[in-house]
């Protein structure tokens, strides 16, 4: 029986069919009166149906809410050749340390760049195909992306002796005085360290170009840095950026820095944001300890991923073989940028001692860094006269293929679906934390359900699993994905359930939307932490509860913000107190995860039973477990935070009752709203599980089928009603009015984007527009959930 941790799945069935449903075990002889019982109902069903105002989602499925059907009705609640509780302990049992280990080293012996995986689609369809999903195919589209061909970055110093009176940048005469190697350290104890094709240190998107200028210690390269140092008449323009890590997408970096007229870009990891695990706090660097290596570089993509992820010349449609190509310069940068290790970064930042402000003299936030025991003063410059850097960047730009791999397993109702996604793709040769952790983890998702198939398990909704091609360029293979198949996705799609780095720490973290909130803090309840210093503690009872607003980064991004899908993205993380992660390095390596990442890879055996119960629970039970009241107690706090934006922009409390006061209402009217369908939802379900109504009364359940029906196409399609069509400005990609990156951060999540954005640009106008196009969209959704 059910304790008070039991999820509704395991709920519907505490009794065998026969006793739940008395007519499946009627004597032959009330046959014939059955029949023609079901008959007569039958022809005064479709009378009924024709005065029963349907949405055209609702004709076309409604037939399999008929108790007469080969759908739902005759068996929902319904044996699925297995009961509820036998299916949870398949999907809570199957998933295997030993058998994730296994997957990560396979996924993790060699590079597998985007768009040069192809044996990996294939080996990771045919895995699938041998779990049981036998609906598997490879889904490819043709993408514009650059591979790395050269790069150079050199610290050079003017000689005097050899120059004129007034010698000129370009007929000096320089010398070397620093050749940055642009390479990681190969290690003894890290296999793949060593790969002899291991993929060169750069940036995805960069430009190609050979740029020769000073430089400028620019902090992390937020809108707020670069206002700071213009503030400071801090010359910019011309020179080249030294940025660290951090805070901000690295893309919009960039993309600051070339508005601002400068010439190229050096990014570096700065141990001080490491955290206590740094090696000027006593701790040994890799792979000796849990310090980062000196040499670890950070690759990435610099596409401005708050503008437009996804393909850069085919914005909000999918790249398929001969679709229209669009110019780029919305999307990428046009200067060129570099990744480098803070090895290589440490002799450009002393050369700045004594030059320009010192970054204490800004704000906390510019204060030193983690260098300063190896003599970094952390000045901002610009370096002086006799000092330049020459940064090279060679990329070769190709429109290539890229490969989803697509599962598919066919649930009982046609239009209700769950789609679960990990990307497969990889700056390295590695990627053991990102993103095969979540790689490994869901191959044991998908093997646990091949289980339950073989033990006769039919899912109610549909199932889709998909292993997304091109995530680090900038989310291509889920973005074109989506952007071709979004009337099926909008039409049918419950949820989608991301996971990327699956285990890469102890820590578990999440980001939702507010729909799922609830089923995610329930099912998380279910699952034992490998955490065993408690003993028999949940997953839930070691979590700090915390649960982040959707954003960006990863390849819920289109389900979420494009095509209005609720989303979620968990794993298991690393704290300041964990060794260091050496994000999308050399060092993400299987070595460093079987060290100190995942010792024993329980983790991601754990990771994958969280991920498969939470769908589960979507599929299983017959009301959608979404909860619509914490969408509205979310609105009610975003409305606070706006209002928070408001009073730091000055605005006085006169111009913010007036405008803010019609958006209090509609999300007044909203929480109502939402409660009220919340409490309907419960109540049919009771029902359902109460199971009293006699077989002969027919019409009373189809009345309860037909109105579990309109919640649920209430609950799937509520999130597409915060969808504005013509988008954000200056960003249109990107359509919710409540979700979206940050258009400065990119990984962050804001909440009522357009209103946010226009505060911080001083835009009433605009501020105006977007209070009305919220509170528009806030009072329609209610509407839709009354109707």
């Amino acid at each position: 029986m059910a304790d008070e941790r039991t999820p509704l799945i395991a709920v519907v069935q505490t009794r065998p069919a026969r006793d739940r449903y008395p007519h499946h075990t009627l004597r032959s002889a009330c046959t014939i009166a059955l029949a023609l019982t079901l008959l007569i109902g039958g022809v005064a069903v479709l009378v009924v149906l024709n005065f029963v105002p349907l949405d055209s989602s609702d004709e076309a499925t409604l037939s399999a809410y008929l108790p007469w059907s080969d759908g739902v009705p005759k068996a929902w609640p319904r044996t699925t050749g297995i009961d509820s509780e036998d299916l949870q302990e398949i999907l809570l049992n199957t998933p295997d340390a030993d058998q994730a280990r296994e997957w990560s080293q396979y996924y993790t012996s060699g590079p597998h760049l985007a768009g040069k995986n192809l044996s990996q689609a294939i080996w990771t369809k045919e895995k699938w195909m041998g779990f049981g999903v036998e609906n598997t195919l490879i889904v490819d589209y043709d993408i514009y992306v650059n591979y790395p061909k050269g790069h150079r970055l050199a610290l050079l110093e003017r000689d005097d002796e050899a120059q004129s009176d007034d010698p000129s940048l370009e007929d000096a005469e320089w010398k070397v005085t620093y050749e940055a190697s642009l390479e990681e350290d190969v290690l003894d104890e890290d296999h793949t360290s060593g790969l002899e094709n291991r993929i060169p240190t750069f940036h995805g998107y960069s430009a190609s170009g050979n740029v020769t200028a000073p430089y400028v210690y620019v902090n992390y390269g937020t809108y707020k840095d670069f206002e700071e140092l213009q503030a400071a008449n801090v010359s910019l323009a011309g020179k080249i950026a030294l940025i660290k890590y951090g805070r901000i997408f690295r893309g919009l970096k960039v993309k600051r820095a070339q508005e601002l007229g400068m010439v190229g870009a050096v990014m570096y990891t700065d141990p001080g944001d490491d955290g206590d695990v740094t090696e000027y706090n006593g701790n040994e660097t890799y792979p000796t300890g849990p310090a980062r290596q000196p040499s670890s570089v950070q690759r990435g993509s610099c596409q401005f991923l708050s503008f437009a992820p996804g393909d850069p010349t085919t914005p909000g449609y999918p790249s398929k073989p001969g679709a229209p190509r669009q110019p780029v310069d919305h999307a990428i940068p046009s200067i060129p940028s570099l990744p480098i290790s803070y090895q290589d970064a440490l002799p450009l930042l002393k050369t700045l001692n004594g030059h320009g402000p010192k970054a204490s003299s800004f704000n906390k936030y510019w204060k030193g860094g983690g260098l300063g025991y190896q003599g970094v003063k952390y000045n901002i410059g610009p370096s002086p006269d006799h000092v330049v850097l020459n940064l090279v960047n060679e990329q070769e730009y190709v429109t290539t293929p890229m490969w989803n791999v697509i599962g598919i397993i066919n649930g009982t109702i046609p239009d209700e679906v769950v789609v679960l996604g990990n990307h497969r793709d990889a700056w390295i040769a590695g990627g053991a934390g990102d993103p095969n952790s979540g790689s490994a983890a869901f191959n044991e998702v998908i093997r646990s359900f091949g289980k339950a198939l073989e033990a006769g398990w039919k899912p109610l909704r549909t199932i889709v699993f998909a292993s997304w091609d091109g995530e680090e360029y900038g989310l291509l293979g889920s973005t074109e994905w989506v952007e071709e198949y979004v009337p099926w996705l909008q039409a049918s799609t419950i949820a989608y359930l991301n996971v990327d780095v699956g285990a890469n720490g102890p820590h578990f973290r999440a980001s939702a939307a507010p729909l799922l909130n609830k089923i995610l803090v329930d099912t998380i309840g279910l699952v034992q932490s490998p955490n065993h210093s408690v003993p028999a503690q949940s997953v839930r009872d070691v979590w700090d509860g915390h649960i982040s607003t959707m954003g960006s980064g990863s390849d819920f991004t289109a389900f979420q913000d494009f095509a209005g899908i609720p989303s979620l993205d968990i794993g298991f993380g690393f704290g300041s107190k964990s060794a260091v992660y050496h994000y999308h390095s050399n060092y993400d390596s299987f070595d460093w995860m079987e060290r100190f990442g995942d010792p024993g890879f329980h983790y991601h055996a754990t990771i994958a039973k969280v991920w498969s119960l939470v769908a589960a629970n979507l599929i299983e039970t017959p009301v959608i477990q979404l909860n619509a009241t914490d969408y509205a107690i979310g609105l009610e706090k975003y409305v606070d935070s706006v209002k928070a934006k408001a009073d730091d922009a000055g605005y006085d409390a006169q111009i913010k009752t007036s405008l803010f006061h019609p958006l209090d209402k509609a999300v007044a009217r909203f929480l109502s709203v939402t409660q009220a369908h919340d409490a309907l939802a419960a109540d049919l379900f009771q029902q359902l599980l109460a199971d009293d109504i006699p077989w002969w009364k027919w019409w009373e359940r189809v009345a309860l089928y037909y109105k579990i029906r309109a919640v649920n196409t209430k609950y799937k399609l509520l999130e597409r009603q915060f969808l504005y069509a013509p988008g954000l400005d200056e960003r249109p990609w990107f359509k919710h009015i409540v979700f979206a990156p940050g258009k400065w951060t990119g990984y962050a999540g804001a909440t009522f984007p357009g209103i946010v954005e226009a505060i911080d640009e001083q835009n009433m106008k605009g501020v105006y527009k977007w209070v009305g196009i919220a509170t528009g969209t806030i009072e329609r959704a209610a509407g839709f959930l009354e109707k």
